[in-house]
């Protein structure tokens, strides 16, 4: 047909696929200039490329089909000009967004990197001196297997992305002491992630600065037992009394690999010299 283009030379002008077309014209966003009625073949005008342009140019910017749709009904200069300067708007809280993903994704790479020289074999318990840090906590119910961590760390992610939280990309869990001396170590009170200092949710604990004996367990966690056995042994040997419950941060995880042989988790402990202490209360 004169002046007409059928849709395979659309598509291919636009280097859009049929498919697309085909779909834009039922949900009335660009219909073809003509269908002939004999064989249902769609045909466009020549002023139409300009409209699938500005479609497509508007598509690349970020509005959504229907946002689109909408605003192609009648637009003007300046219903255009307020158009575009909402979606700055937008862009700009995505860009805020993808930095702050990457400032995450970069901190778990940091992570798994340095945790990665504990791989190769069993690895000392240490003294570290922490800076304060907050975790978003949920509680872990009864009898606190990991079917019950698993639902109450899925609500510690549901409840972040909802609310839009500065979480990290990692999780971990909170043994109460009281628990790890009897021997129930994988019997976690809380479920957690490590998040920026925050008031949009009232679930955040802070964790306080101060020394902390850490161990690094490499392996499944139902095999953490041993870990812990190891830092109650270090404590008892260098007069530390313990002043918390355990903080477990998982390094590396479901997360990061299908083989739990690969699994890392940071065990903290709050403590402080038991000599040190007597001394400064005479």
């Amino acid at each position: 047909m004169e002046d007409l283009f059928s849709i395979g030379e659309l598509s291919k002008y636009q280097n859009i696929s049929k498919q697309t077309l085909i779909f834009y014209d039922k949900i009335g966003l660009f219909r073809p200039a003509y269908v002939d009625p004999d064989n249902g073949y769609r045909y466009y005008s020549a002023k139409q490329i300009d409209y699938l342009d500005t479609i497509l140019i508007m598509k690349k910017i970020g509005f959504s089909l229907a946002e689109i749709r909408e605003h192609m009904q009648d637009y003007t200069i300046d219903s255009s000009l307020t158009a575009l300067r909402r979606q700055i708007s937008v862009i700009d809280r995505r860009m805020d967004e993808l930095r702050l993903i990457r400032s995450r994704l970069l901190h778990r790479c940091t992570q798994m990197e340095n945790a990665s020289v504990y791989r190769t074999g069993e690895v000392p318990v240490q003294l570290e001196q922490a800076k304060e840090q907050y975790i978003l906590i949920r509680p872990v119910d009864p009898p606190y297997t990991m079917r019950e961590i698993s639902i109450a760390t899925k609500g510690c992610f549901s409840a972040a992305f909802r609310q839009n939280l500065p979480v990290f990309f990692e999780c971990g869990v909170i043994v109460p002491l009281e628990r790890i001396r009897e021997g129930r170590c994988t019997e976690a009170s809380h479920a957690f992630l490590p998040i920026e200092q925050t008031d949009q949710d009232e679930n955040i604990l802070c964790l306080p600065s101060g020394t902390y004996a850490c161990v690094y367990h490499v392996g499944d966690y139902l095999s953490i037992g041993r870990s812990y056995r190891r830092v109650l042994e270090y404590c008892d040997n260098h007069n530390l009394e313990i002043l918390s419950d355990s903080y477990e941060f998982c390094i590396n995880d479901y997360i990061t690999s299908r083989d739990e042989n690969e699994y890392i988790t940071k065990i903290m402990l709050r403590v402080s010299d038991g000599a040190s202490q007597q001394n400064g209360n005479r």
